[in-house]
Parts: C-alpha cells; structure tokens; sequence
C-alpha cells in the first residue's frame, strides 16, 4: 500500500454504514481531514437494523432447534423456553458493541463525526440539520454512501404494527402466531425461518415461480426441501393485492395464479426489497441524478458524473452488499488521496443464512455457457462429509463450474453447513485466477468442512475420491 501524500483534503463522507465509516477510516489513514455525517446511528442499516442483529437471531434460533435434537446424539434437554425479551436484549447488546466499536475507532482516527441529516447546497458544500440546527460544512471531495431503505408495495405501508418491514422483525415485542412473509428473496427467507424455528406458523409469498430468484437452483431446491420439512408454507406465483384487518387478525388477500385466495395470520412481514435513500439530498443543486432504479452512476474510481463527488454503497449501484460497499470505499479513498486505485473485483461474494445456509460466488453454469464458456462442472455432496457427519448437517453440497478447456474456476455454488464461512477460499481462487486442479492439489485438513470444495475441484475430471463417479462424469 502507497503512503499518505503530502497534500490533505478535506473530506465529507455522508453515512456512516459500512461504506461510509470505512471509507472515513481508510481516508484517515491516508492522511486526509474526515467528517462523518450520519441522520440516524453509526454503523448504519447493517449494524443496526439489518446484518448484524438478523444473524445474531437467526444464530439463536439455530441453536434452539439444535437443542431440540440434541436426544440423537444421546443428550436429553427438558424445560427448554425462548424468552423473547431476553433473546432481544441480547442482540442489542450485540449491536451496541459493535457501533460502539465504530465510533470509538472513528474518534481515534480523529474522524469528525456530526450527528444529523445531511443534503448537499452546492459544490463541496453540505448543509447538516442538526438537533441544535443548522450546520454548514465545506470539503474538498465528498462522499455519498446513504445506504437504502426497505421498499414498500401498494396496500401493504410499513406502519411498524400490522405491516413489519426488516427493521420491525428484528426487534419484536410479541412472537406472532402465523406471520405472513411478502417477498422469497434472501431477506424474507431468512426471516422467516427464523420465526419458524422460534415457534411460529409462516407463510412466505414469493411472486416468482420459486424462492431466491437468480441464484443456482439446485441449491435453492435443497433450501425449498428443507422449508417444507420445517413446516414453513411457500406460496409461489402469488401477489400480494391488501389486507383487511379484524381485532388481531390482518386477512390477506392474494392473486395465486390468477386466482384469488385469501390468508389469515396476526402480523405481515413485507420483504420485496430495498431502494436507493437519495431523499433530500440536494443531488439536483449539483447537477446529480439516478437511473430509474435510483442509483448514481460511477466510474472504476467510484468517481460520480460530476466532478468532486463520489458514491459508494448501496445508492452505488447492485449488489447491495456490505462487502461490496466497504470495498468500493476503500477504492474512494485511495483515489481521493492521490493513490492510483480502482474497482476491479473480479466477482463479489453473496452468502444467505438460511437453513441450510446458501453461498455463492462467480457465474452460474447459465452464465458462464451464455459468455461462450464450454463448461464442466464438479459436485460433492455433505452427506459424504464426516465432518457434517458429527454436525448432524449433511444436507447440500458444494458445486465448482470450471471453464472445460483451460480448467478456470468461473463459480463456486454451495448450500449445507457453515457454507457462508467456506465460500471464502473458493472468492480467493477465483481472484487469483485458480484453477480446479489448483484447488484439488491443496492439501484440506481433516476432517473439516472445506474439504468438499476440495473434492467438488476433483470431481470436475472424475476423481473425487469419497463418492463414485462413474467414467466419464
């Protein structure tokens, strides 16, 4: 990494989420004058209402599933309760060391951080409506890393008590009894198994012909199996038109099919998806505007169509992921302080915790014989895993999609236990440039989950070892 140059600038970052205090952080580190401005709390979405609290709830409701299976291996629990107050708790405790955690790291980077709503009044101008007032800034370059926001459909506006959106879900005063889930994507799936696995009934309505669109079927028919085992009703092809609302009772109305049916259940969740957050911002006064799906356009350098101003995170543009963001605000701040640097990731990693958990990085088969690829394909399944043996998870597999001439790794595709960890060694062979024999001829300890990515690699030219494959497979 190049030093810091001579020459400081001032910089305003506008949100503090996992773009923006990363990108203040790393333009502190490079000797650059940082303020932070963020409406509503540090660590933005992720922190706070998104990431972190859902995995740290959905890591609690595994747990108390696995405790109800705890007799197969011999151990016998009774008397097991959820308190839901508590279980709550717990996650915020979670969430407040973690911000906790990012403002005491901005403060000893000397980040300047100003507590407020932030729109821009002109060229390196913002001006912050504080709780004391009005506050008007200058800078040299400013950031914008706003984040999104749940997006609501006609007749179901999130009003936090018969309609939930993300935010709502991940901290309940009451368990529902049936929750209804709009959207099959990774939000709503993750939600709703994990309400399932805390006791309640859930009913998921995805308008697509299967759950989580755009993602490798045969791993999304391992999730959709394991949904179904669980107790958790799918609707597909299904359109949520409005609710009507009777005591405790919300009585949905749906289109399945192009025929109306109606569901009944005492909370709605609604989880289509999220949009851009550019209200407010003053992006006309500069000469700023969004596509229509609402995001700013940036160069490799995250550099916006306008001079001085640059983007970063989910206003970005697709895929709206932390990682994703956070990278692209370390290329931000390299560029702005001198450094030669640019986004150039050759695939982003997507991982979805939901039961078993899904992770995928690289191009699906489709993908890669659409792009001229001749493809082979490699697969191992957990159920020959001693590892997901002694875990009582041999669900799934791991899928490598290798180019059949030069035996490139172009994707790495796996559903089953703890995949959202070992997606990890399969985004770093690809960056590399790795091969499948690459991976094959790395020794894997044992036994260890990842050594299915290993023999998944094997199994492109047939010589997996633990499971048969028959000549020329």
């Amino acid at each position: 990494m190049a030093a810091a140059p001579s020459v400081s600038k001032r910089v305003i970052v506008l949100g503090a989420g996992p773009a923006g205090y990363v990108c203040a952080i790393r333009l502190a580190q490079l000797g650059q004058k940082v303020t932070v401005v963020e409406a509503e709390y540090l660590g933005g979405t992720c922190l706070n209402v998104g990431c972190i609290p859902s995995k740290a709830l959905i890591a609690a409701s595994t747990f108390l599933e696995k405790v109800g299976h705890a007799a197969t291996m011999g151990i016998h629990v009774e008397g097991v309760k959820l308190e839901l107050e508590k279980l709550v708790a717990w996650k915020a405790g979670i969430v407040g060391k973690l911000t906790g955690g990012v403002g005491g790291l901005l403060k000893n980077h000397n980040v300047d951080v100003v507590m407020g709503k932030g729109s821009i009044t002109g060229k390196g101008k913002v001006r912050v409506a504080t709780k004391d007032g009005n506050k008007d800034l200058e800078a040299d370059a400013i950031v914008i890393a706003t984040g999104s926001v749940p997006l609501a459909i006609p007749g179901f506006d999130f009003d936090g008590k018969h309609v939930w959106s993300s935010t709502e879900a991940l901290a309940p005063a009451r368990l529902p009894k049936h929750l209804l889930v709009i959207g099959g994507g990774y939000i709503g799936l993750e939600l709703g198994i994990l309400y399932r696995k805390l006791g309640a009934q859930v009913t998921v309505v995805e308008a697509t012909e299967g759950a989580l669109p755009g993602q490798d079927k045969e791993c999304v028919a391992v999730i959709e199996r394991s949904m179904k085992k669980l107790g958790l009703e799918f609707i597909t092809k299904a359109f949520a038109k409005g609710y009507e609302v009777a005591g405790d009772t919300k009585r949905v109305r749906l289109e399945v099919g192009g025929v109306e049916r109606f569901v009944e259940c005492d909370q709605i969740l609604c989880t289509v998806g999220r949009k851009p957050y550019s209200a407010g911002l003053g992006l006309e006064k500069v000469g700023l505007t969004t596509t229509k799906q609402g995001f700013l356009e940036v160069d490799t350098t995250m550099r916006t169509k306008v001079d001085g101003f640059w983007a970063i995170g989910d206003i970005a543009g697709q895929p709206m992921l932390a990682h994703k963001g956070s990278k692209e605000g370390l290329v931000a701040a390299a560029v702005i302080a001198g450094q030669k640097e640019e986004y150039d990731s050759r695939c982003v990693p997507a991982v979805i915790f939901t039961a078993p958990e899904m992770a995928s990085v690289g191009l699906l088969e489709e993908q890669a014989t659409a792009k001229g690829h001749k493809v082979k394909v490699g697969k191992f399944p957990f159920a020959a895993s001693g590892r997901a043996m002694s875990l009582m998870e041999t669900d799934g597999f791991v899928k490598v999609v290798a180019d059949a001439d030069t035996d490139e790794l172009l994707g790495v595709h796996m559903v089953g236990p703890e995949v959202t960890e070992l997606i990890a060694e399969a985004t770093l062979a690809i960056e590399m440039h790795a091969t499948s024999e690459d991976l094959a001829r790395t020794i894997h300890a044992h036994p260890t989950l990842p050594e299915a990515l290993m023999e998944a690699a094997e199994a492109v030219h047939g010589m997996a070892v633990h499971i048969f494959q028959k000549p020329g497979k």
